[in-house]
């Protein structure tokens, strides 16, 4: 069977190390974050943890800038140094928080999405998913 991406011409990690060094963070934030969005739903569908009300109330939970940047919190002293960069670079990103977040915790979330970015598209998805089983115990208590 044809997976998914291949089928309409995707590759799930198309670009090489030296590619994605080339990205803005701001670029590798903006997949990070579909990513992570993905990452969080796909979990909850096949964990069946219950109705399409209940699941955009749990997604919704962990799939903001807070969320993003409690997450960011626990998970940074375990970044890699590139990673650490990756971060420091998002983080450091010229953007505009929305009215009501907080800058730190806009940036601090921008900073994640950059590094889950970043895992995607240099195809390090071992590292990714070590990162959400963390994400993931925080958030819902584990699998």
């Amino acid at each position: 069977m044809e997976r998914f991406p291949e089928k309409y011409g995707y590759s799930l990690a198309s670009l090489s190390e030296s590619k994605v060094r080339e990205l803005p963070a701001l670029n590798l934030a903006y997949i990070g974050d579909t990513v992570y969005d993905l990452y969080i739903r796909s979990f909850l569908v096949k964990n069946n943890m219950g109705t399409v009300e209940r699941l955009h109330r749990l997604a919704s939970g962990a799939v903001n800038a807070r969320a993003q940047s409690k997450a960011a919190q626990i998970l940074s002293p375990l970044f890699t140094e590139r990673e650490s960069e990756i971060f420091r670079n998002g983080k450091n990103a010229k953007s505009i928080p929305p009215k009501n977040m907080s800058r730190e915790d806009y940036s601090r979330a921008t900073g994640l999405e950059a590094v889950i970015g970043y895992l995607y598209l240099t195809g390090d998805a071992d590292r990714a998913a070590e990162l959400f089983r963390i994400i993931i115990d925080h958030f819902f208590g584990g699998d």
